[in-house]
């Protein structure tokens, strides 16, 4: 049987060059299809090609725009399950788990729907002397130019949603750069795009080598970059970007506490699938766990007890909650760093083990402050556990990480709720559930090393638009 040849869109239209390269299945290995690659002169085209549709986009009516998002979003409804079984494939993500990702991606698009028509200005009353009486002010928002967006392949839908929605509900003309591990999943929704009404040039879908990012991120006819990965990568590329808006939702090592006061059954019940959902592959997945000393003995039973008993498994089972990493080497990268730690004096709770690239979900106690299990981001199945008994204290443990997203709290008291929320460095804190929740129409984002700006529908579309004023002399 021949293999299917997927095309990249181009201009949004589907189009081949000479250069195609395999998608494997994680499920059992096999090819998925030969993927279209761009090479310099595609991505030269499509740059080319947002800059002219650009006078058309910012002409698109607030009705247009809506329309717009609605085709996307009944075209993803539609095919909800093909996205699923997809994202399992080409992801590795247990196929329940990539239900619920198709899930939040309806929401944001529905989100991008609803924003489309409320870009809101403002009547700015200016006459405040006398040099300036007769003068009155309109301040709108309008798409800020062409936008790069630059998407990883843990979340291979709906981060990409998070960017190609609400430049739709705005008039944004983007290129999408999809990672190389999940472009299929990318171009499925490429598909869907091509029903909507947008003006020629305005979207491109784009698989291409690393070393064509660099043109299109230093292009000076884009002025947007925005992009999700790495820490190294998006400050690499924020460098580059001279002149231009940078959005980057990079990495993390995200922290929780659970405080004696906390309902410890619930509080565990939320932390292990925080920590070891799609095999820990979230920037917001639990990293580092904090138990009062009360508590301590009894919660890390608990966890133990329900990290032992998830199902490990290939990822079309419906039954499996953990299934492999994206490959064997992120699998290794893990199992060294673990044996780092215990060879620094850490002690493996359960798990510790590697079968390929399914990495055991594993809790370690006793970590060294240095060990990069402790002061980086894992990306893996891997959570550590330690003991506090001042308050203040655990919350300066958990600023001591340069990263900073999401930190959670399980407590009743709200005075030290928030307390946590006004001491601890990180985009968001998340009371009496792990941080590793994120609600899609909330502000996102994080401090320090873990970006710039914030994403979110709503809070995308300040970063794609610019304000511009309109000032008339009536006397």
């Amino acid at each position: 049987m021949d293999t299917i040849r997927q095309p990249y869109y181009l201009c949004g239209k589907p189009g081949f060059g000479s250069d195609f390269r395999p998608a494997l299945s994680l499920q059992d290995g096999s090819v998925l299809a030969e993927v279209a690659y761009a090479d310099a002169g595609v991505i030269e085209t499509a740059i080319a090609a947002m800059h002219q549709a650009m006078p058309a986009m910012r002409t698109l009516s607030g009705i247009q725009r809506r329309t717009n998002c609605e085709k996307v979003y009944t075209g993803l409804f539609n095919r909800q399950e093909d996205f699923a079984q997809l994202i399992a494939r080409e992801a590795g993500k247990p196929v329940k788990t990539a239900r619920a990702e198709v899930a939040r991606a309806l929401t944001t698009f529905r989100l991008a729907m609803e924003e489309s028509t409320r870009i809101v200005g403002q009547q700015l009353p200016v006459d405040i002397d006398e040099r300036s009486r007769g003068y009155h002010c309109m301040v709108e928002r309008v798409a800020a130019g062409p936008a790069v967006f630059i998407t990883p392949f843990n979340f291979p839908l709906n981060l990409v949603a998070h960017k190609v929605a609400p430049a739709l509900a705005c008039g944004c003309p983007f290129l999408l750069k999809p990672s190389d591990r999940t472009a299929l999943t990318a171009l499925l929704l490429g598909e869907l795009l091509t029903q909507t009404d947008l003006p020629p040039g305005a979207w491109s879908i784009l698989p291409a080598s690393v070393q064509h990012v660099h043109a299109m991120v230093g292009d000076p006819r884009v002025r947007i970059v925005s992009f999700t990965g790495s820490v190294k990568v998006g400050w690499e590329l924020q460098a580059q970007a001279i002149g231009k808006r940078v959005l980057l939702e990079l990495g993390s090592n995200s922290a929780v506490i659970v405080e004696s006061d906390a309902d410890i059954t619930d509080a565990v019940s939320r932390i292990v699938p925080a920590a070891f959902s799609y095999a820990g592959q979230s920037c917001i997945s639990v990293q580092r766990i904090y138990l009062h000393k009360k508590i301590s003995k009894s919660a890390t039973e608990q966890l133990v007890r329900q990290t032992l008993a998830l199902r490990t498994g290939p990822p079309l089972d419906e039954h499996t909650d953990v299934a492999c990493m994206i490959d064997v080497a992120a699998a290794r990268r893990v199992e060294q760093w673990v044996n780092e730690a215990v060879a620094g004096g850490a002690k493996v709770l359960c798990g510790g083990r590697r079968d390929g690239a399914l990495y055991i979900p594993t809790l370690l106690t006793h970590v060294p402050g240095h060990a990069r299990l402790a002061c980086e981001e894992v990306f893996g199945p891997v959570a550590i556990i330690e003991e506090y008994e001042d308050f203040s204290h655990a919350l300066a443990q958990v600023n001591q990480s340069a990263l900073g997203i999401h930190a959670g709290i399980f407590t009743r008291d709200l005075f030290k709720a928030r307390q946590a929320f006004e001491t601890l460095e990180v985009g968001g804190v998340v009371v009496n559930d792990a941080p590793t929740v994120r609600i899609d129409a909330m502000p996102y984002g994080g401090v320090k090393q873990s970006g710039l700006g914030r994403e979110g529908v709503r809070y995308a579309i300040e970063h794609l638009t610019e304000l511009k004023s309109l000032l008339v002399r009536y006397a």
